[in-house]
């Protein structure tokens, strides 16, 4: 499975970023998707997820500002963040799940300035 991550950037405190991220190769039906962020010398923590469903789950810390979605084009996810704060800087790594497996994408970084 091969993950493409796209978006983030840097943005003003209170302002919008929309992050997606693309799965490729052999995927479940039942796949999960989600996101996670890591920020220097922090374990990595978990934003939120989405089943095939559309089933969705997040972090309180994110709950009530961002949304996560299945795109357009199979297999895709997008993060709509909203409302963003300074302690929202990170780096954002895509996550799927499919057949039991886990995979991480790259990892594309978020600066949100005060």
């Amino acid at each position: 499975v091969q993950l493409q991550a796209s978006g983030g950037g840097l943005v003003q405190a209170g302002g919008s970023l929309t992050l997606s991220c693309a799965a490729s190769g052999t995927i479940s039906s039942s796949i999960v998707m989600g996101w996670h962020r890591q920020t220097p010398g922090k374990d990595r923590e978990w934003v939120a997820t989405i089943t095939a469903r559309g089933t969705t789950a997040y972090a309180d810390s994110v709950k009530d500002r961002f949304t996560i979605s299945r795109g357009n084009a199979r297999n895709t996810v997008i993060l709509q963040m909203n409302s963003l704060k300074p302690d929202d800087t990170a780096l954002y790594y895509c996550k799927v799940t499919s057949y039991g497996s886990t995979y991480f994408g790259q990892g594309t970084q978020v600066t949100v300035s005060s």
